[in-house]
């Protein structure tokens, strides 16, 4: 593992990031209600989850684009992060519903909570960072958590 700028980490926080902040301007239909009722350690872990993913991405210079035979991992990681965008994309075109967010993609459910943990997980495996990796894994508990008790939720 190696300290230093990681340009690809950076790309990957701007892709979550920017729509996430359109997000906040047109959440859907029925999110407040919904949200205030979420676990407190699920909540906890991925307030944790993303302090330590979001400083370590950016920190190791592992993630960065180089000649390897892990760079299928890379690039899978990357069509994740592509994968997410177009679930945006999608969203926003919808009438932003519940239903709508908490939807999947190319088979892959809950995918504005899964993609992005996915996607910095196979991260971690490029880098062969087992700090990312590990604080993957509490993002995902924590935020795929929550979703997943939202959508259990508004289907009952």
């Amino acid at each position: 593992m190696n300290f230093g700028f990681s340009y690809v980490g950076v790309i990957y926080l701007l892709m979550l990031f920017i729509p996430n902040g359109f997000w906040a301007k047109y959440p859907p239909e029925g999110y407040k209600e919904i949200s205030g009722n979420e676990n407190k350690i699920l909540a906890f872990l991925e307030k944790a989850g993303e302090i330590l993913v979001t400083a370590i991405v950016v920190s190791f210079s592992d993630f960065n684009v180089r000649i390897s035979k892990w760079a299928f991992i890379l690039l899978a990681s990357f069509l994740m992060m592509i994968l997410y965008e177009i679930y945006w994309i999608r969203y926003f075109k919808s009438e932003r519903k519940l239903k709508d967010f908490y939807t999947g993609i190319c088979g892959i459910p809950l995918a504005g909570a899964t993609l992005p943990v996915l996607a910095f997980f196979l991260l971690g495996i490029y880098g062969r960072n087992i700090f990312l990796i590990a604080s993957t894994v509490i993002l995902g508990i924590g935020h795929i958590g929550i979703h997943a008790n939202h959508k259990k939720e508004i289907q009952e």
